[in-house]
């Protein structure tokens, strides 16, 4: 109980907490609107990635990888979208953490985070529904794809 409580409390600390809560776990319509939006950001780079989207638990509702997309993005796409799902943040967040380096450096503890920028919360009606990873092309580009599929959702 005592390292449950230390662990929530260091996340508080390295991590700005965001206010949403969980609502209602994302429909396969709205899945399949942000993933539709995300991969028609990722032609309009002509980039090849792995787009996946979960539900608030971190299960797979939508996913696809594109054509010649590199094998290893399959289950790095997941991991980022269960990360944002798990802690109500974008990845990038993990990222500039570990990017300060010094006492950001912890997030590397915590069990299930990818620190890298790709992964966002889906919300509806200021609720977490779910998340968006993308893997395949630079943080930057992931995170971009990403928040292409979430702008889907407003």
């Amino acid at each position: 109980m005592k390292r449950i409580a230390l662990f929530i409390l260091s996340l508080s600390f390295c991590c700005a907490v965001e206010a949403q809560s969980y609502g209602p776990n994302v429909t396969l319509e709205q899945a399949k609107s942000a993933l539709a939006a995300a991969e028609a950001e990722a032609v309009k780079q002509n980039l090849n990635v792995a787009i996946a989207i979960v539900d608030t638990a971190g299960n797979l509702v939508a996913y696809v990888k594109r054509d010649d997309t590199q094998l290893g993005s399959v289950e790095v796409s997941q991991a980022k979208a269960r990360t944002a799902a798990a802690f109500k943040r974008a990845t990038k967040a993990f990222q500039d953490n570990v990017a300060a380096g010094g006492e950001g450096l912890r997030v590397m503890t915590f069990p299930g985070v990818v620190a890298a920028e790709g992964g966002i919360p889906l919300a509806v009606n200021g609720a977490i529904v779910g998340a968006i990873g993308v893997s395949g092309g630079t943080s930057a580009q992931d995170g971009g794809i990403a928040a292409a599929g979430v702008a889907a959702l407003k």
